[in-house]
């Protein structure tokens, strides 16, 4: 019984507590005193409640407009939608702090920030890869604007951490394309890898994907089509073969080059035959 009582108390305790809390912010929120919001909301801030700092901000912005005091304001309500996860407003309000208080020593930091922001927006390479690649562009302005900045260093491994999020989109798109044998845009998203990540580790692979794929195009296409691309898989494949001369897959590349080699000599042959065929029809 005693320790029901106890229990009961507590709660009672904490609900008061709480009850008090909130009536503070309440109270304080409905003063309507910019100069009390203000003093309040850096108090929530720097004891890291956000939500109630970001919402005391918003309610003294218009009122600080021109004083001193509104750079800082507008600084950390940026940082309150940080804070909160809430990336898309944070980069929004961080990029728009920096176009407005230009001569901010801030200013550095917030670019930064809105970069980051979108950082944390860029999901797995499975997904959509629009903030990732804004989150690039973004890092590597910072990084040419401000040479001399110690995040310079962090921008760089952010940028190549991206960068290979965006590379491995690729690769896995190219072998799904492969796989699902559809050739002719498993060949297109390859090469493109290539141009766009020279300096891939998996490139030697690629290139073989690649004289694969265009073989197993010009053996699935119609007539027509295949001599030219047999022509196109010679070339590949004899590319390949100069560039990786030790490569595991130099025995099935010059399998290859020789198959289409041979169906390069057949055609000519069919054309050929056709050809005379068709000139003695005229006599």
């Amino acid at each position: 019984m005693k320790k029901n009582r106890l229990i009961g108390w507590f709660g009672l305790v904490c609900l008061l507590l709480i009850t008090a809390c909130k009536s503070e912010f309440e109270r304080v929120r409905a003063t309507g005193d910019p100069e009390v919001l203000y003093a309040k909301a850096n108090e929530y801030y720097t004891a890291g409640e956000h939500q109630k700092a970001q919402t005391l901000y918003e309610l003294v912005l218009g009122s600080f407009r021109g004083r001193p005091e509104a750079e800082e304001i507008y600084f950390k309500y940026a940082y309150t939608y940080y804070q909160l996860q809430q990336y898309i407003l944070a980069s929004y309000y961080f990029k728009n702090f920096s176009q407005t208080y230009t001569n901010s020593p801030k200013r550095e930091e917030a670019d930064f920030m809105s970069a980051y922001s979108n950082y944390q927006l860029s999901p797995v390479y499975r997904l959509d890869q629009t903030y990732t690649l804004k989150a690039i562009d973004e890092l590597q302005t910072f990084v040419n604007t401000y040479q001399r900045s110690n995040r310079v260093q962090e921008s760089n491994k952010l940028i190549d951490e991206m960068r290979a999020k965006l590379e491995r989109k690729a690769y896995e798109e190219g072998r799904l394309y492969f796989d699902l044998r559809m050739y002719q845009s498993a060949t297109h998203v390859m090469e493109n890898l290539l141009k766009d990540f020279p300096e891939t580790r998996n490139a030697e692979e690629v290139r073989f994907l690649i004289v694969r794929s265009a073989f197993l195009l010009a053996e699935n296409s119609v007539v027509d089509k295949q001599e030219e691309r047999h022509q196109e898989v010679v070339a590949k494949a004899t590319a390949f073969l100069a560039r990786y001369k030790q490569s595991g897959y130099s025995k099935e590349v010059a399998t290859i080059q020789s198959d289409s080699t041979k169906k390069l000599n057949q055609l000519k042959n069919v054309g050929y035959q056709n050809k005379s065929a068709g000139s003695g029809s005229q006599r």
